[in-house]
């Protein structure tokens, strides 16, 4: 973690926060910006041809494959089907990085964001009604290079052509499409969200991937951007602070967050990131305030127990570690590293069975197919040494 103890990032795959779909917004307000403080970004900067398709999706399209899975299954059962069935394309999940329609096909993956962008570009194409929605499931929690990274969900509604639909009744003809292992998804109130918004998500995701890379410079311009496209994102607020935040103007950094805090100030992400800030920079009965104020509407955040059995781990006291990382599998079940960290405390405690159970499920619950495969190999490295499964180490 470094100096990032406690660094709260929203992004990658989806944002929170999504609003309804507005006709106007006010701009966000210019002294946000810093632009003579970065250098030009290393390329193109927005999203413009993010639904664009390109000229093998529409070749995928004229295929006899594609035509027969929509003459025997319908439009839109079709579209899935052809898209992700196995046998088909099998586009696969991966949380690894934000992705345009066009670049999702060629690499054959993508995250909750691109799967979503490149289904509704082939459903559009095909002229099916699409519908881009936020659904109110729990958010989910990773962390990367020092920095914690909160994600929400979205997914899409297809349906007949506009002209086929009759009536607001009409929606229940909709077939909601879903790409995360959440359960029973499509049955979680879900808010239809402006093509924009999803646009500016993209933009923020591309920005949160460039800062956990440290290519800071470009992170600034795709927070810029998304900032720019769709005001109402609070996420492009908090992601620019934490820009600048690393950047080193600390001053901007609070301006910022306190600008988000403006559009929502019970957000606790942004008032978790504010208090280091407001610390920093010499406000130390205002950061103590905050501290408390969290202390009382969420004692235990994310990643508390986690962090805590981390420490327990490192100082060898396995059991302890053991218990808390338990806290935190049962908080988060579908995140893999504490499935990881849950198997190291039991190989250590000699309690093999066990810990190939939690890294089987580390292995089942990760979104990158990189992860997926050290997982795997490590599942098959302590399967091979069960006679000596307390001297096996993984890190």
């Amino acid at each position: 973690m470094k100096t990032w103890s406690l660094l709260f990032l929203i992004s990658l795959i989806f944002l929170p926060g999504c609003a309804s779909m507005a006709p106007h917004q006010a701009p966000p307000p210019a002294p946000l910006f810093a632009d003579a403080a970065f250098r030009p970004p290393s390329g193109p900067v927005d999203a413009d041809d993010l639904f664009t398709l390109s000229p093998s999706m529409r070749a995928y399209l004229r295929t006899p494959a594609f035509a027969s899975a929509l003459r025997q299954k319908g439009a839109v059962q079709g579209l899935v089907d052809a898209l992700y069935r196995k046998g088909a394309l099998q586009i696969q999940y991966d949380a690894s990085s934000t992705r345009t329609a066009a670049q999702t096909f060629d690499a054959r993956a993508g995250n909750c964001l691109s799967l979503v962008v490149m289904t509704a570009a082939f459903a559009r194409e095909l002229g099916l009604s699409v519908r881009l929605q936020s659904v109110a499931v729990d958010d989910s929690w990773s962390r990367a290079n020092g920095l914690y990274l909160v994600s929400a969900h979205i997914n899409l509604a297809l349906g007949p052509p506009p002209g086929e639909r009759v009536g607001i009744a009409s929606s229940a003809a909709m077939t909601v499409v879903d790409f995360v292992p959440q359960q029973d998804a499509a049955a979680f109130p879900a808010v239809p969200v402006h093509e924009d918004e999803v646009a500016a998500m993209f933009l923020n995701n591309r920005a949160a991937e460039a800062l956990v890379d440290n290519r800071i410079d470009d992170a600034y311009w795709w927070a810029r951007a998304a900032l720019l496209k769709r005001p109402s994102v609070l996420a492009a607020y908090n992601t620019l602070a934490v820009i600048y935040q690393r950047h080193g103007d600390l001053a901007r950094a609070e301006a910022v967050y306190r600008a988000a805090l403006v559009r929502e100030p019970e957000n606790l992400v942004v008032l978790r990131n504010l208090e280091p800030v407001l610390t920093s920079l010499g406000k130390h009965a205002e950061a103590q305030a905050l501290v408390q104020r969290l202390a009382a509407i969420e004692p235990t955040p994310p990643f508390y127990f986690f962090q805590r059995g981390v420490k327990a781990y490192e100082q060898g006291d396995y059991a302890e570690a053991r218990a808390l990382f338990a806290r935190e599998v049962k908080r988060m079940p579908y995140y893999d590293e504490f499935h990881f960290w849950l198997a190291l405390a039991y190989l250590r405690l000699g309690e093999s069975e066990h810990a190939r159970t939690q890294l089987a499920l580390a292995s089942e619950t990760s979104t990158r197919g990189a992860t997926r495969d050290l997982y795997s190999a490590k599942l098959a490295h302590l399967r091979s040494l069960r006679s000596r499964e307390g001297g096996v180490r993984f890190r």
